[in-house]
């Protein structure tokens, strides 16, 4: 197993900090809204990103999030755009056939030029709409600050705007019509390459939310996906919380998944899927020895990392830009209870 960190693609503390905590292998996110970079698919940028990082002593092992703007995939049909077409920044529009051609053009590319920097991870979701959510931070030990997801706070929030969660501008059968066209066009480079493409669960995993379903709340809709072409780049990306308020079993569902983990995510949580609070890596009902031990009798060899941490002392003065549960000094915490964690359950330990 292998301890990475999550970290900025552009100059930032952690960098350093992750070299100090004797972490020298990242992943990033390449999203133009976060690298300032555009066409983040053109191996030029790529390649300019990922030596920016090779230069300060960091090796980038895979990529995480929507590189780009997905919404023309995954919103493919949505009923706010009737005209079957996407608005441009000049004021013009595209067919939305045509722009969706466009994005899996891009992300087949980006997987050439990820494959050419050896760069073998991809971390990917399709969540629809509002992606990865949160409404608010509570506090925890010591005063802490940890996000926290409440569902009736969503609910009242998007009424709010006038949107209804009875009311979906794309269905269950859409999304995953969506997801399997995408699949269909990108998997196969994936695959060429070896490249693991590795799912990430709906993040919180409701039926809907914003007004577009979801469709990765369970681990029978993983083994849907994987159905599709079982391959092993078709892979999962093992988010230990996701799957616990999935209500599932942890280590039956380590053990389901085997070699199909491809990335994990270490990471607890108190409450249900409606309404949970994320909590330190050394906090919550989960045994994460045990399951560390599980997941190294299935013979995983697979990068790990920290997932969300509470806002701690001081946490805002490194980052004038800072994001709930992506802190600098909650990462401090975490990454040393993971190296013990790895230490602990090494096989000759």
């Amino acid at each position: 197993m292998q301890l990475v960190e999550f970290v900025p693609p552009v100059r930032h503390p952690l960098w350093t900090l992750c070299l100090q905590m004797g972490i020298d292998s990242v992943v990033i996110k390449v999203n133009p809204a976060v690298t300032g970079l555009p066409d983040p698919w053109r191996f030029p940028t790529l390649s300019k990103i990922v030596a920016g990082l090779k230069a300060a002593g960091l090796r980038v092992v895979g990529l995480e999030g929507d590189p780009f703007d997905m919404t023309p995939v995954k919103a493919y049909g949505a009923s706010d755009d009737p005209g079957g077409r996407y608005g441009e920044a000049d004021g013009t529009a595209r067919p939305a056939e045509e722009m969706r051609e466009a994005a899996f053009a891009h992300y087949r590319e980006l997987l050439e030029s990820m494959a050419r920097l050896d760069i073998r991870l991809l971390c990917y979701n399709f969540m629809v709409g509002p992606g990865w959510s949160r409404t608010g931070v509570r506090s925890i030990r010591g005063g802490a600050l940890a996000p926290y997801f409440s569902k009736a706070e969503s609910d009242a929030a998007y009424t709010k705007t006038g949107s209804s969660a009875q009311s979906l501008r794309l269905t269950k059968e859409q999304v995953w019509a969506n997801y399997a066209c995408f699949l269909n066009a990108v998997l196969p480079t994936a695959s060429r390459l070896g490249v693991r493409m590795a799912l990430h669960p709906d993040d919180p995993c409701l039926p809907a939310l914003g007004g577009y379903a979801r469709i990765f709340e369970t681990v029978a809709d993983f083994d849907r996906a994987y159905a599709l072409d079982p391959c092993a780049s078709n892979a999962v990306t093992f988010c230990q919380a996701n799957f616990k308020l999935m209500g599932a079993d942890l280590f039956e569902t380590a053990r389901h998944f085997g070699t199909r983990i491809a990335f994990i995510h270490v990471r607890d949580v108190a409450g249900d899927k409606t309404d949970f609070t994320e909590l330190f890596h050394d906090q919550g009902t989960t045994d994460p020895f045990a399951l560390m031990r599980t997941c190294r009798s299935l013979g995983l060899d697979v990068p790990v990392r920290c997932d969300h941490v509470p806002e701690m002392e001081g946490d805002r003065l490194l980052s004038t830009d800072f994001v709930p549960g992506y802190g600098t000094m909650g990462r401090l915490f975490a990454n040393g209870y993971l190296r013990a964690l790895l230490k602990g359950t090494e096989p000759s330990a």
